[in-house]
């Protein structure tokens, strides 16, 4: 056996040092801090959507198998309403356990031939599968470009933090803008229901006058 002072003149003994982490990405980043502060703003709502349906003796939530990163398959846990989109928002855990991103393709069902066949790679498996993303927030449009396929893999080719933040921006805007608009405003009236005519205003009048021109 060697002594310390044997030590010092040959090589050193490998002493056992631990593994460096990969620093996070910055969508990891992202995604790890605005879905642990969103989680936390909607914790009292989920829980009180899933008292709701466990007093109506509803199922409160479903499950359902997905496709992750490179292919590994989880089980995606969310509540079964729709109320305020609640159960998009109720996936925000897998979220913050890195299962999901914010934004990327919807995640699709093992076997589904979108995620590639034959072993073959494919795009899809090189990305995250996100809450929401670039179609799911241009669905609406009825333009040929606009189709869900052709979307995601826009996204796969151009993916980067300014989109993603655009993509979310785009998710809130837009369910605002339609809860705004359903709104009953008091006091609110569309031309048809106010009288523009000016006073003194007389139908016969105005046929009389456009006969004699």
């Amino acid at each position: 056996m060697r002594t310390q002072k044997q030590w010092g003149r040959g090589p050193r003994p490998p002493f056992w040092r631990p593994p460096r982490l990969p620093h996070p990405s910055a969508k990891r980043t992202l995604d790890l801090t605005l879905g642990s502060a969103l989680l936390l703003l909607a914790s009292p709502l989920l829980a009180a959507a899933a008292l709701a349906l466990a007093v109506r003796g509803r199922r409160v939530t479903r499950r359902s198998p997905r496709t992750g990163l490179h292919g590994s398959p989880f089980v995606l846990y969310y509540l079964d309403t729709r109320w305020l989109k609640l159960d998009v928002v109720s996936r925000l855990h897998h979220v913050v356990r890195g299962e999901l991103s914010l934004v990327g393709p919807a995640p699709l069902a093992p076997g589904d031939a979108r995620n590639g066949t034959g072993g073959a790679r494919h795009w899809r498996q090189e990305l995250k599968p996100g809450l929401t993303g670039l179609a799911q927030v241009r669905h609406r449009s009825a333009m040929p470009w606009d189709e869900a396929d052709l979307l995601d893999q826009h996204y796969a080719e151009h993916q980067g933090l300014r989109l993603d933040l655009a993509v979310l921006v785009e998710a809130v805007r837009v369910p605002l803008r339609e809860a705004v608009h359903t709104l009953p405003w008091p006091g609110k009236a569309h031309l048809s229901d106010t009288d523009h005519r000016l006073p003194g205003y007389s139908a016969a009048e105005y046929v009389g006058s456009v006969g004699t021109d």
